[in-house]
């Protein structure tokens, strides 16, 4: 299984709103996608969001990531600061 653990951390209220606005939808396909096993993205302040990923294996992952910044949400997002740790487990 790989998680990733971390920080969605925004410069400024404008930022934040893009993150808002964009979030729903990149939720819901992210969680349709085969091999998640969850995905939360939760705001822990105003203009910081606290995100949990897990998926089945690498491969799952990698698809996620590549649906990701090919997406609304990685083109809205791109330049918004991330503070992850993605690790193995089992």
């Amino acid at each position: 299984m790989i998680e990733l653990t971390g920080r969605l951390i925004c410069a400024d209220a404008a930022e934040a709103e893009r993150v808002r606005q964009a979030l729903p939808e990149h939720v819901a396909l992210t969680r349709a996608e085969p091999g998640c096993l969850s995905f939360e993205v939760e705001p822990s302040g105003p203009l910081v969001w606290r995100v949990e990923e897990r998926f089945t294996d690498s491969a799952a992952f990698e698809a996620h990531e590549k649906r990701m910044r090919e997406s609304d949400w990685g083109r809205t997002t791109a330049g918004i600061k991330r503070d992850y740790e993605i690790r193995e487990i089992g």
